[in-house]
């Protein structure tokens, strides 16, 4: 039997190691939290590019500005997903914080939620993830919590009910057989072309193995920020450049009331499902809601969302019906 001294001992020891072992975890905290306040700055060709380390590595002017992890952070992301690991949810344990700031990082420096001042990436992450919370949410009208607190209940389609090959495209995204390409993912990746166009993207053989998507959530995040900085086809912006400002409509696009905003960016991911079919299309709506409820849990406000004219789709013709025939849309489903 152990003595009481050496039994206070043992407990003073162990209480010990674990004071030291949260100071060197706050230490780390501090010293990457200090590192990411003060970047490494360069001038090449009169410009300012800067790098953040790991969330912002590569010399970027992006980099320069504020990161995603110094305006959104744990408690934030658990507001917006609170749902996500309640029991009847269907991907408990799998999304997470972490993850999507490791996905994040890969982008940053292109611009993913770094292109303008902090407000700026406040809105650009609440609209990427109001479009993942719409396309992820098994949240309806009695839901508790209500119907946008259920993003990121699902991972992957539960119950698909083809194999999403076309062999149209068995020269260059052949089918892997027995494979299904049904949705997985935080955007939905559907098809064998999406599935191959993706995975060369990220240099993942998600061809072979498109469950990568529902195994790994850092990927599945990655893929629907690669789809989202990515234009989907010629002729057509990515959802980031609309959503940002970077792109400039054209006369043809002025005349089909396509405008920079977050309705652009439905336009982009969703136009021919979604897109000029009025007020009362029911997933568009969704998405916008999405958005809206995310920027009043992220501190911004939906009053930041901009003109009610420029936040839907309603009267928008979509991208697709006047460029080049191209693949679906990832998250197509048809």
């Amino acid at each position: 039997m152990v003595s009481k001294p050496i039994f206070f001992l043992l407990l003073l020891a162990v209480a010990l190691a674990v004071f030291q072992t949260r100071s060197l975890a706050n230490a780390e905290d501090t010293e990457s939290s200090s590192s990411a306040r003060k970047p490494l700055v360069k001038i090449v060709k009169g410009k300012k590019l800067c790098d953040k380390g790991w969330e912002c590595k590569g010399w970027s002017e992006y980099c320069c500005n504020h990161t995603i992890s110094d305006f959104f952070d744990t408690y934030q992301f658990e507001n917006l997903f609170s749902k996500r690991n309640s029991p009847v949810a269907h991907a408990v344990g799998f999304w997470d914080y972490r993850s999507f700031i490791n996905a994040a990082a890969e982008y940053q420096p292109l611009g993913f939620g770094t292109a303008g001042d902090k407000l700026q990436g406040m809105k650009e992450v609440a609209a990427f993830l109001g479009h993942v919370g719409s396309k992820t949410s098994c949240g309806y009208g009695v839901a508790t919590g209500g119907p946008l607190a259920w993003g990121l209940c699902y991972n992957k389609e539960m119950s698909p009910d083809k194999l999403y090959c076309d062999e149209y495209y068995k020269l260059t995204f052949p089918c892997t057989p027995g494979v299904s390409y049904h949705g997985r993912g935080a955007l939905p990746v559907y098809w064998n072309y999406n599935y191959g166009q993706t995975g060369e993207a990220l240099k993942v053989d998600l061809l072979s193995h498109p469950e990568y998507l529902e195994n790994n959530a850092t990927l599945a995040f990655q893929a629907a920020i690669w789809r989202w900085m990515t234009p989907p086809k010629k002729h057509v912006p990515s959802a980031h450049d609309v959503f940002v400002g970077k792109w400039k409509p054209t006369k043809n696009d002025t005349a089909a009331k396509r405008t920079p905003g977050f309705g652009a960016t439905i336009n982009v991911l969703h136009g021919d499902q979604m897109c000029n079919s009025g007020f009362d299309n029911d997933e568009m709506n969704n998405i916008v809601s999405h958005y809206l409820y995310y920027l009043d849990l992220m501190g911004v406000g939906r009053e930041e969302a901009g003109p009610h004219e420029t936040l839907s789709c309603a009267d928008q013709e979509p991208f697709s019906s006047s460029s080049s025939s191209a693949p679906p849309s990832s998250g197509s489903s048809s």
